[in-house]
């Protein structure tokens, strides 16, 4: 058999950009998706598609309808494949704030306990495995709101004079005394978990805190999806909500295909506990003030939103990653798509 990749969150959009990269390459792949993103959001946010697409375009694509959280279930796949396993991708998460408020526990056992349970697979049955944790930003809580910010006309902006300003955020930034949402936190847990398995057991764990991943393979909805979701919108007529901070909150975006590209990076030289921001930096972000017009220009007619002024609890104002780090290790890298790039290809898949 070839070697193996086992992909978690294997029909969403950073699992299912994976799977096909791997497959690509000639590479055995065995997904994990149980679809719980329809059960968090709905119907409209079920990847069911994906993984009918990837069963039909791949006879080495191997699903398995299963919870991370199964620890016999995931010591079955794992003992399955054993040595032949040298890459993991663990891209299954609940993935939004505003959920997690909802049911605390069933956020904290997917994010913190599925992730401790196939670390632990790893640590048994594939030690020589490369990790690949798919954090977020999140796990800095509402840190970044402390910085000096400028309100401009269709965004707020970093002063100038702050070291972050010319590169992004970097790792240097602090993950304590913030509010993380339920969310930051129970990523956080899984962050950490990852580092120390690196760190104190030497698995070649990788631990990659995104910025907003995106691209035309997302399932966004209304609480999860940023650029998936207003596109939706715009070219369905619905109506946006923007939540505080005046519509001029900033984020990066990476496109789904340059973050896996990251992680391939990794993979071939992996540094085992090393953590990275990564996301689009300031090659790639804008605004919600100025994503909306850039999909009024793309779509060619005006979109309906409404404002509410309360923003939602550990939100961030400003987000842009800071990837130095990442190229300093991995000089060969770069992202590819911008944020026009990557609105057009999602509105082509939403039309």
């Amino acid at each position: 058999m070839a070697q193996v990749v086992i992909v978690t969150g294997s029909a969403g959009l950073v699992g299912a950009e994976a799977a096909r990269f791997y497959l690509g390459r000639g590479r055995h792949v065995a997904g994990i998706d149980n679809d719980m993103r329809a059960a968090f959001f709905g119907a409209e946010a079920s990847t069911a598609w994906q993984r009918r697409r990837l069963e039909a375009d791949f006879e080495e694509y191997e699903h398995a309808d299963a919870d991370i959280r199964d620890r016999e279930a995931m010591n079955r796949l794992f003992a399955r494949y054993g040595a032949d396993i040298d890459l993991v991708i663990h891209a299954a998460a609940q993935p939004s704030h505003d959920w997690a408020a909802s049911d605390p526990e069933t956020d904290f056992t997917v994010n913190a306990n599925g992730t401790l349970v196939l670390l632990d697979s790893v640590r048994r049955y594939c030690p020589g495995a490369v990790f690949i944790h798919v954090s977020t930003n999140k796990v800095y809580g509402d840190t970044p709101n402390r910085l000096p910010l400028i309100e401009q006309e269709t965004r707020w902006e970093l002063d100038r004079a702050h070291p972050y300003a010319a590169h992004g955020i970097d790792e240097s930034m602090s993950i304590d005394q913030t509010t993380h949402s339920l969310f930051g936190a129970s990523k956080a847990a899984g962050d950490l978990l990852a580092q120390e398995y690196g760190r104190y057991f030497g698995i070649k764990t990788g631990i990659f805190r995104g910025g907003c991943l995106t691209g035309p393979g997302h399932s966004g909805t209304r609480l999860h999806g940023f650029l998936s979701y207003l596109m939706k919108c715009a070219v369905s007529g619905r109506e946006y909500t923007i939540y505080g901070y005046k519509g001029k909150q900033v984020r990066d975006n990476i496109h789904s295909a340059d973050l896996i590209a990251a992680f391939d990076a990794f993979y071939r030289r992996p540094r085992p506990g090393e953590v990275y921001n990564i996301g689009g930096s300031r090659f790639s972000h804008c605004s919600m003030q100025e994503a909306i017009a850039l999909c009024e220009e793309i779509t060619g007619r005006a979109m309906k939103t409404c404002y509410r002024d309360e923003p939602r609890i550990g939100d961030h104002i400003w987000w842009v990653s800071s990837v130095r780090k990442f190229r300093a290790h991995y000089p060969d890298w770069r992202p590819t798509y911008d944020v026009p790039m990557i609105l057009r290809e999602i509105y082509d898949a939403c039309a």
